[in-house]
């Protein structure tokens, strides 16, 4: 074996019946995750979403040189920026920009350019893609740059849904204000998405639409 190597240790194998009740149990959880768009102000503890971000950070990528940066935003002040940043370019998205075939696929979602949740909601959490890392003062490229910061950004959502905690993804465009904003205006860094995290607010719904998900002969083949 290579030095640079050490025996696989922490693998635990279960009984077959044992993995498909797992795998059942799994699948009733992450049905019940949400995008929502109605959050309370509770406070979360920043310990929770620590827990979180790290599980993210265990996500596979490319050459293990994990690319991504998370920013995680509490302060109102900040939210507030974001809030008249985003909603800037969301008036000019949904009065054309965004175009008719765009705008027809979210209306039975009933969104519209006003995002309130952005200062309700107790977190924020803006992530970072990086295009390369300095190591032992050496620049080096990352690797599957996009794919590996889309996993991590998974295992992100997970975590905060396992936790007990409803999120929303948000991708406005450009997202160049959030660098800016929370201070990673470099050439090495682009923003990837915000995700929206607390709990839902009293009342809080769930559009029908995004109830209907594709059935399994139909998202995958066994060949």
């Amino acid at each position: 074996m290579s030095e640079s190597h050490i025996p696989l240790s922490d693998f635990i194998e279960y009984p077959q019946d044992e993995m498909l009740q797992r795998a059942q149990d799994n699948y009733q959880q992450v049905k019940r995750r949400h995008s929502i768009r109605h959050f309370s102000d509770r406070p979360v503890p920043q310990q929770i979403i620590e827990q979180c971000i790290q599980a993210a950070g265990t996500a596979p990528n490319g050459a293990n040189h994990q690319p991504w940066h998370f920013v995680a935003i509490s302060s109102p002040e900040i939210k507030a920026q974001i809030r008249q940043q985003a909603e800037a370019l969301e008036q000019a998205f949904y009065a054309g920009r965004a175009g008719e075939e765009w705008l027809s696929a979210l209306k039975p979602l009933g969104t519209d350019a006003n995002k309130p949740y952005l200062e309700h909601a107790p977190w924020l959490i803006a992530v970072f893609s990086q295009k390369h890392q300095v190591e032992d003062g050496e620049q080096k490229n990352n690797y599957y740059v996009h794919e590996s910061v889309g996993i991590a950004t998974g295992f992100l959502i997970q975590a905060l849904h396992h936790s007990g905690l409803a999120t929303l993804t948000h991708t406005p465009k450009p997202m160049s204000f959030l660098s800016k904003i929370c201070g990673r205006d470099n050439d090495n860094e682009r923003p990837y998405m915000l995700i929206i995290a607390g709990y839902p607010s009293e009342g809080a719904t769930v559009p029908t639409h995004a109830l209907d998900k594709k059935p399994l002969d139909q998202i995958c083949d066994f060949i």
